[in-house]
């Protein structure tokens, strides 16, 4: 006989929030306290249901975890990549989680020096990221930040790659990357706020000193900047870098006096947005100046880097996004993005060549990779789409002939590359506005409406999804999937203008492109509501809340992973990690207009008595971007209004942040149990 498990039910604390003359009641507010031990009860509740729930499909996701894993290369390598006269390479050894980092002197025949081992340091932790490597001028030390909780909080230290000793220098609550000058004794960092976790103050620090003996360099004083620092590829300025979702600022010195103090490129303007590179005695400078919404690229002396002295380059095209430019001794790279699709531009400073990388298919992703050095002709970048794997291509810029340093095996005897399909279909947005989507399927999976499709997409802060490989989702598409991504309005798929029409005021064409894809997919035949199922995480989890409260009908299935839901009520909240550099992106709610908006999509605040799908939502209780609590209250709303019998679970990794867990494979499970949950409800079972 089953038992019958109990649904969990969380209190009900009613909490009123009043702005701009209205008030919302919020049952929940009080679950945002993470040592409150009713807070951690009601999650290992929660936790515990979906176990109990799910306990008929463990051995099957298992099952799924171990062919994920065994897809992959256990004992694999990066392409060595070399730098300052040493050869860099990250590898993976079998059965292992965690990367090696290893250096070999000038060739790759020499002896190997071990930098870290993530596997050892990560021994004693259930939570380990090492980020920020950075290696003195002389080769003789190595600065690196750790994270043992998941919250982006990196210890910083510094090891001597001469001894191996870690010296005593421990500087605590950093972004976790760090920029040498080249006297080899002086490192600048930064340091976040305690509360916010905004990065706001750049420190100078001296080998052998305290923290408390370090020089503030730079402080952020407006809440909606960031900041970082880093050094330029020409290793002859430090570079500061203020950054907000519309506007830019630059400070530079130079890496040989690093005492003196920092001047500004260029003040900041709001709305100017701009990048900077240098080479030779020249600024180059990736920009959207004049109204160049796809950026242009211009150029300035280095010694008259205000406005007035920068000049054009490559002139501002309507139909071309310019995302970035690599520099080399005799050559421009420029990353362009045209009707979706990437480009690599290659040029001659001397005008005498000018080409782009031929490419052949509409479902590809192509990127410019590690290229360290000027005095080179050879161009790393890399290659995939969503039915070859990923390889790593040196090009020889003067030749065109390139060099395939690594292709990514799948370790599978029936995969073949061939039984695969994709294309690029488009739906109609309500507006009219033509929606591009991506499509891949095995190609014996029919297009007659009974397929099972699982629809993709993020949708913000002009962050675009590129078609890619994946070894993972071949557990999908071999038991019959259709897997779509969604390139809707809030990226830059279609230029910047993309991103513009799915912000601020214009948010809601996100939620609406991604329904009338679901629909459009429907009307072809591609699947049915029956099988139709969709997935998104962070803003993309925000995406998936307003689809389920709009368009519910739509979907048999919904992952959430990590969800921004309750958008009103954090954004009102600037004591919250990264709530006032959002204000450029969602709107400021302290302003009515915004407020209102805001409020007419906010997943949490829109909650129906109505039917919604089988849902899982996943969350950390140590989240850095969105906090724990707004899942939490989303389910637990969720429970109380929803009018079905359907799935709704919450699941929270009581010990990791934002990304999940850190090893390659505890990563893997997560993957396996979401992939689960799919399947289950398609009543696959093996």
């Amino acid at each position: 006989m089953k038992m019958t498990i109990k649904v969990p039910v969380a209190r009900q604390i009613p909490k009123e929030l009043q702005i701009h003359s209205d008030t919302r009641i919020d049952n929940y507010f009080w679950l945002n306290q993470r040592e409150d031990q009713n807070v951690l009860d009601y999650l290992n509740t929660e936790n515990d249901y979906y176990e109990q729930e799910t306990a008929h499909t463990k051995d099957f996701e298992k099952q799924l975890f171990d062919e994920m894993k065994a897809r992959i290369k256990e004992d694999d390598a990066s392409v060595p990549y070399k730098y300052n006269g040493y050869w860099y390479i990250v590898r993976y050894e079998k059965g292992k989680d965690y990367p090696v980092y290893i250096r070999k002197k000038e060739s790759l025949d020499a002896e190997e020096e071990l930098l870290f081992d993530c596997n050892e340091m990560a021994k004693d932790h259930s939570y380990f990221r090492l980020v920020g490597l950075s290696v003195s001028p002389d080769n003789t030390m190595i600065s690196f930040g750790v994270d043992t909780v998941g919250r982006r909080q990196y210890k910083l230290q510094i090891k001597s790659l001469i001894t191996n000793e870690i010296f005593s220098d421990v500087i605590e609550n950093t972004t976790g990357s760090s920029t040498w000058a080249n006297d080899n004794c002086t490192i600048f960092y930064t340091k976040k706020d305690e509360q916010t976790l905004r990065a706001n103050v750049i420190y100078k620090h001296k080998i052998g000193d305290l923290e408390l003996d370090d020089t503030i360099v730079f402080t952020e004083d407006d809440d909606t900047f960031g900041v970082t620092v880093y050094k330029s590829k020409s290793r002859k300025y430090i570079i500061i870098a203020c950054y907000s979702t519309m506007t830019n600022e630059f400070h530079i010195l130079n890496a040989n006096t690093p005492d003196e103090e920092f001047k500004v490129f260029q003040k900041r303007k709001r709305g100017l947005e701009y990048s900077i590179s240098h080479f030779q005695n020249h600024f180059y400078i990736v920009t959207n100046k004049d109204k160049a919404t796809n950026f242009k690229l211009m150029k300035t002396p280095e010694n008259a880097t205000q406005l007035s002295n920068w000049v054009d380059i490559l002139e501002h095209r309507t139909d071309v996004l310019i995302e970035d430019i690599d520099i080399f001794q005799d050559y421009l790279v420029v990353s362009e993005r045209s009707n979706g699709l990437n480009q690599i531009r290659i040029k001659r400073w001397d005008d005498t060549e000018d080409y782009y990388l031929p490419f052949d298919n509409e479902t590809y992703t192509a990127n410019v990779g590690t290229n360290v050095d000027f005095n080179t002709e050879i161009l790393r970048y890399s290659y995939n789409s969503l039915t070859n794997p990923a390889s790593v291509i040196d090009f020889n810029m003067r030749t065109k002939t390139k060099a395939i340093k690594k292709e990514q095996e799948v370790l599978d005897p029936t995969f073949d590359k061939n039984n695969y399909t994709s294309e690029r279909i488009w739906a109609t947005a309500e507006d009219g506005t033509k929606i591009p989507m991506s499509v891949v399927r095995r190609k014996d999976t029919k297009v007659d409406g009974n397929a099972p499709l699982l629809q993709y997409a993020y949708g913000s802060y002009g962050s675009t999804v590129d078609p890619y490989f994946s070894t993972i989702r071949l557990s999908l598409l071999d038991r019959g999937f259709i897997y779509v991504i969604a390139h809707i309005r809030g990226g830059e798929y279609l230029g910047r203008q993309w991103y513009e029409d799915g912000k601020l005021l214009k948010k809601k064409n996100t939620f609406t492109d991604f329904i009338d894809c679901s629909k459009h997919l429907i009307a072809e035949g591609y699947t049915s509501s029956e099988h139709l199922y969709a997935m998104g995480g962070s803003a993309g989890g925000l995406l998936m809340g307003v689809i389920i409260n709009e368009a519910p009908e739509l979907y048999n299935g919904v992952i959430a992973a990590v969800p921004f839901v309750d958008v009103v009520t954090t954004m009102l909240d600037d004591t919250i990690p990264l709530t006032t550099g959002e204000y450029d992106e969602w709107g400021n709610p302290n302003l009515k207009a915004y407020y209102d908006y805001i409020k007419s999509y906010s997943p949490y605040d829109n909650i129906k008595k109505q039917t919604y799908p089988n849902l899982l939502v996943t969350t950390g209780l140590h989240d850095s971007q969105v906090q724990y609590w707004e899942p939490a209250k989303w389910v637990s709303k969720l429970r109380t209004y929803k009018q079905d019998t359907n799935k709704l679970y919450l699941v929270t990794n009581m010990k990791a942040g934002h990304g999940g867990a850190s090893g390659r494979f505890e990563a893997l499970k997560e993957d396996a149990q979401e992939y689960a949950f799919l399947l289950d409800l398609e009543g696959i079972t093996s």
